[in-house]
């Protein structure tokens, strides 16, 4: 039980990266991530008692890290240039999904039941209803490479998430140094790729929030969460992402919630529920 408010405070904290990236869409995406992700990084230090030498981890759990937190973002970023941005965010959306469908590949011991299955199916589905009930427009129709990068990503995140259960035991400390070379290397593609920017007092504290939340503290708990719970559940639970986000999206433009947006609550919760049921089951 632990685990899930653990992993549902992580899911309560990207459900805000939406808004604020709709707030901070002016400041080039690569900079905001590298900023984000380096304010993001000094949440490592009081749970390592203010020591970096706690953040030191063998060099492949550092890969993984590394390769988690910046190849999902900058596969996402990639993907949302080049494709619709609607498309490419419910593609972006399959890694619950895959954290529940790949989980017996890489976590040996677990099996995968098929109300595993159907219950991922369906929260994707009601993902997929929370998105696009927003009426946000369904961009070009074709096909785009980057819905190539939107799925890359999907799988880079879910592939993360399940393997840091296979790796030595690390600290949740260690997250710190993974997102402060994620950092790192997203300004140096800013440097790059994008033109520079003089930032804002008022988007430095836009920044700093996105830092503490969405791209800071939610990687913390969602770290903490997988050391202690079934990925397979955390996966069906992460599909209240969309959800949130959409609401909160709403509610800040002042909107009221369609049929849509009902029928993906009850998908989305009633998979989460019926997933979470076959996870507790006797194996």
């Amino acid at each position: 039980m632990a685990a899930d408010w653990l992993a549902l405070a992580a899911i309560v904290l990207w459900g805000s990266l939406a808004t604020l990236g709709v707030a901070l869409a002016r400041v080039p995406p690569f900079l905001l991530t590298g900023s984000g992700l380096l304010i993001g990084s000094l949440i490592a230090l009081p749970l390592s008692g203010f020591d970096p030498r706690r953040w030191r981890v063998p060099l492949p759990t550092l890969l993984v890290g590394v390769g988690g937190l910046f190849g999902f973002h900058f596969l996402l970023f990639m993907a949302l240039r080049t494709a619709p941005p609607v498309q490419a965010n419910l593609l972006n959306y399959l890694w619950p999904l895959g954290m529940v469908v790949l989980a017996p590949l890489f976590l040996p011991g677990l099996r995968l039941r098929p109300r595993h299955v159907a219950a991922a199916l369906l929260g994707f589905a009601g993902a997929a209803m929370a998105i696009l009930g927003r009426g946000a427009g369904a961009g070009a129709a074709g096909l785009h490479w980057g819905y190539l990068c939107a799925l890359g990503s999907a799988l880079v995140w879910a592939s993360y998430s399940l393997l840091t259960r296979r790796l030595p035991p690390f600290p949740t400390a260690a997250v710190g140094g993974f997102a402060a070379l994620s950092g790192l290397l997203a300004l140096l593609c800013h440097a790059l790729l994008e033109p520079p920017m003089a930032v804002s007092a008022r988007q430095w504290l836009l920044i700093a929030l996105l830092g503490l939340g969405p791209l800071g503290g939610a990687f913390f708990l969602w770290d903490a969460a997988l050391k202690r719970g079934d990925p397979r559940r955390i996966g069906l639970l992460a599909f209240l992402t969309p959800l949130l986000s959409t609401a909160l999206l709403m509610a800040v433009h002042h909107q009221r919630p369609g049929l849509s947006i009902v029928a993906a609550t009850l998908m989305i919760v009633g998979a989460a529920f019926w997933g979470s049921r076959a996870a507790d089951a006797p194996r």
